[in-house]
């Protein structure tokens, strides 16, 4: 499952939400692509920009406290 947490971390002037998946990089991956984000994977997540978080949500991501972000990465082995 993809899963993004809300926009909390300042970089380069902008708030940035992460974006992961609890079951693969591969998912991950492909969902990014989708979404147009060819930047911004770190190893486990792709920092997603402020404004796009609601395009994210109308795909049915579901956004979660940042915590679940951690326990669900821990979890899968990614973190």
């Amino acid at each position: 499952m993809v899963l993004i947490d809300r926009p909390l971390f300042w970089k380069h002037g902008r708030r940035f939400a992460h974006l992961i998946s609890d079951s693969s990089l591969d998912e991950l991956h492909e969902v990014a692509q989708a979404l147009g984000l060819s930047k911004g994977f770190h190893g486990n997540h792709y920092d997603v920009p402020e404004e796009m978080v609601p395009a994210v949500l109308a795909r049915g991501i579901s956004q979660v406290d940042p915590r679940e972000i951690v326990k669900r990465l821990r979890a899968a082995g990614l973190r």
